[in-house]
């Protein structure tokens, strides 16, 4: 079996130790020679690589290689795989984008809304970049990309390039749903048969079956609305928002029993009650400032300080098993069953072709095989059709430095509609991103 050359482009993310983990979990499975640690910020990468080099020394000896750099070029030449998970503007500038758009009483929140557009403008750039600066020192490595808002992201992706086949935007927001899903069930979350359709956070499971082709789509519907819904990921299980999360998709479901929805559908659903639920002194970004990223700060300075990782509080987590074992079937053409995300072309027939649509697709050694859905029924053809609408208007913004296509955006996202709030979101947005956005005109 071919060993791998992985890249980690944005490793100073708090999510790299979870990865580093799920690397070790499923290193049988995908095998590596060399994992490379690439970031701009040489200090929140430091601290990572440093605990990572003892933990690689102490439970993945065979490893031929670990380093980390800055430099492009070291990083990405001759790599296999590179998994994306950059955040333009870090922590601090997601915490403006919540602020803001609570200052103007709509949902303040990472990708959804005005922050997901202010965050999506942010991120576009460096993506194209990123991708430029991979394609030119390893034209035929696989790009996974984690990196959010992934809807407006995979837009772009796709309009700037267009015939690449070897990039891939996923997320692992359907799948730690699922084991939340498979711990009511008694069954392990890879014995899961999902189908599924939607718009990247904006979809819904439509079955749940085993693979003995056992169905358990109504039994899990009447025991999430008997006896509630929690997260059962080892990332977000203590987290009291994704607690509250989880909780409100028992209540979406009870409104709308057809389907079983993604978690991130109650911003677009029920943004009032969202906002009511927020404080702008302490965001969803300040809570992560202060919980995950201290957590996993002060967890590699132990490693350091201690030179081992052995009583270290690490555990693998469904955000890097996910991207790893999508790598594995992608790199040795294992023809596995992963929600992914990927252009429409058909596949949701009543939907448009160009559409970037997350669904069920067999992922080979020549990229996702998707699974056709057919005609979607009205009320959920409707939401998408708004929510990509949204989407591609952001993108289109960006390329075309559109002030009135981003003013049109928002005024169709559900989470906003009033014109008169959109251009006085987008006001003070573009005051906070001003180092950061095209100059829109």
């Amino acid at each position: 079996m071919h060993k791998q050359r992985l890249v980690i482009a944005g490793s100073g993310s708090t999510y790299t130790m979870g990865m580093m983990m799920s690397l070790i979990e499923e290193k049988e499975n995908f095998p590596l020679k060399e994992v490379v640690f690439y970031d701009i910020d040489e200090q929140r990468q430091e601290r990572n690589a440093k605990a990572t080099e003892i933990l690689f020394k102490e439970r993945y000896p065979e490893l031929e290689s670990f380093s980390y750099t800055t430099n492009k070029e070291i990083a990405f030449k001759d790599a296999d795989f590179v998994f994306v998970q950059i955040r333009t503007g870090g922590l601090p500038m997601r915490e403006k984008d919540e602020q803001i758009s609570l200052k103007h009483g709509v949902v303040g929140q990472e990708t959804c809304g005005p922050g997901g557009m202010a965050y999506g403008l942010r991120s576009i750039k460096d993506m194209i970049e990123l991708v430029n600066d991979i394609r030119t020192y390893a034209p035929h490595a696989w790009i996974l990309n984690y990196t959010n808002p992934a809807a407006i992201v995979a837009v772009a992706l796709k309009q700037e390039f267009p015939d690449d086949h070897r990039l891939l935007n996923i997320c692992d927001m359907p799948i730690a749903i699922m084991i939340s899903y498979a711990k009511m069930l008694n069954i392990d979350v890879w014995e899961i048969v999902p189908e599924y359709f939607g718009l990247n956070h904006f979809g819904w499971f439509t079955k749940i079956y085993d693979k003995s082709g056992n169905d358990h789509t109504e039994r899990l519907k009447s025991r999430i609305i008997d006896e509630g819904f929690t997260p059962e990921d080892t990332e977000i299980a203590n987290d009291v928002s994704w607690q509250k999360t989880f909780e409100q998709a028992r209540q979406m479901l009870m409104d709308f029993p057809e389907y079983l929805p993604n978690t991130y559908l109650q911003y677009y659903l029920y943004p009032d009650q969202m906002v009511e639920k927020e404080d702008p002194e302490r965001t969803r970004a300040r809570q992560v400032i202060e919980g995950r990223q201290n957590r996993v700060h002060s967890l590699c300075d132990g490693i350091i300080e201690k030179g081992t990782a052995k009583d270290a509080d690490l555990h693998v987590d469904i955000h890097g098993v996910f991207m790893v074992k999508a790598a594995a079937s992608l790199a040795y053409n294992l023809n596995e069953r992963f929600i992914v995300i990927t252009e429409n072309n058909g596949i949701i027939s009543n939907l448009p072709e160009d559409a970037m649509v997350e669904v069920p697709a067999l992922l080979t050694a020549n990229g996702p095989k998707p699974f056709a859905i057919g005609e979607i029924p009205t009320f959920y053809k409707g939401l998408i059709e708004g929510q990509y609408a949204y989407e591609k208007l952001v993108t289109e913004a960006y390329f075309e430095n559109s002030y009135q296509k981003l003013v049109q955006a928002l005024t169709l996202n559900r989470t906003v509609i009033s014109p008169d709030k959109a251009k006085a979101i987008l006001e003070d947005m573009m005051e906070a991103n001003a180092s950061y956005w095209p100059e829109l005109n």
